[in-house]
C-alpha cells in the first residue's frame, strides 16, 4: 500500500537556519538613525507601508528591505537624509548579505534523517543569489533532492513543485514558519501543512491558519519525524 507522504518540504529562512532576527537588528539602527526626524513607531509603520509596496517591484529579501529602508529615510525626512545615513543603511545591508548562516536546533537531524525514506524538497523565496549562498553555507545543501527558488508562495507554487515529484501535491507536506507563505498555500493546493512557530515573525507573514484536517503545528524540527510516522 502506498505511503500517505513521499515528499517532505522545507522552507529555509526561519524553519533551518536565523534569519528575521537580522532584519529586527537592522530595523532597530535604522530607528536610531532617524530618530531625530520622527518617532520609532511612525519609522517602522511607514516601512512597512515602503515593503508591502515594493515587494512586486524588489521581491523578498535583503535588498528589498534596504531599498525600503532608503525610500522611507528620504520620504520622512522630506529628502533631507544626510549622505551618511544612507552608507551606514548600505553598510547593514551588507553586514546582513555577509552574515554566517546558523542553523536551528534539529535542523540538520531532522532532515538527514527523513532524507533516507523521502524525497527532500527546499522551496524557498527571496534573492536567488543569497539563498543560494545561504544554502551552500548551511551544510545541507546536498540532502535536498530539489531546491526551488520562487519569487512567490502560492497553492499554484506547491502544485507545481510537488507536482514534479512521486504521489504529487496530494503526498506532499510542506514545513515552515510562515502560516501565510508555507501552510496555507500548501493545504489549499492538497498537501499537508505543518508550522513550526519561530518565535520572531515578520508582519507581512501573518495569516490565520487553515481550517482543515492536512494542518498541524509542532514546537520544533525535532517533533517532525514522529508527526511524519504517525501520518504514514
Amino acid at each position: 500500500m502506498a505511503r500517505n507522504l513521499q515528499t517532505i518540504g522545507f522552507d529555509a529562512d526561519d524553519t533551518l537556519w536565523h534569519n528575521e532576527r537580522f532584519f529586527k537588528l537592522t530595523q532597530a539602527r535604522f530607528e536610531e538613525l532617524l530618530s531625530d526626524y520622527t518617532d520609532a513607531a511612525i519609522l517602522h509603520d511607514r516601512l512597512l507601508e515602503a515593503e508591502r509596496r515594493n515587494i512586486g517591484q524588489y521581491g523578498f529579501g535583503v535588498k528589498g528591505f534596504v531599498l525600503s529602508m532608503i525610500e522611507t529615510a528620504i520620504d520622512v525626512t522630506d529628502g533631507a537624509v544626510p549622505g551618511h545615513v544612507i552608507r551606514k543603511l548600505l553598510d547593514a545591508g551588507q553586514d546582513m548579505l555577509a552574515h554566517p548562516i546558523e542553523l536551528l536546533p534539529h535542523a540538520m537531524d531532522t532532515v538527514e534523517a527523513l532524507a533516507h525514506d523521502y524525497r527532500i524538497v527546499l522551496i524557498t523565496k527571496g534573492d536567488l543569489l543569497h539563498q543560494e549562498r545561504k544554502l551552500a553555507q548551511s551544510g545541507l545543501g546536498e540532502v535536498f533532492d530539489d531546491v526551488a527558488i520562487v519569487s512567490e508562495k502560492t497553492p499554484d507554487t506547491y502544485a507545481s513543485v510537488f507536482g514534479a515529484h512521486p504521489g504529487g501535491p496530494g503526498r506532499a507536506m510542506m514545513v515552515g514558519n510562515s502560516m501565510r507563505s508555507d501552510v496555507v498555500p500548501a493545504v489549499t493546493a492538497g498537501s499537508w501543512g505543518v508550522f513550526v512557530p519561530h518565535g520572531i515573525e515578520w508582519d507581512l507573514e501573518k495569516a490565520d491558519p487553515p481550517q482543515s484536517p492536512r494542518y498541524r503545528t509542532i514546537e520544533t524540527l525535532g517533533d517532525l519525524p514522529p508527526l511524519i510516522a504517525e501520518i504514514g
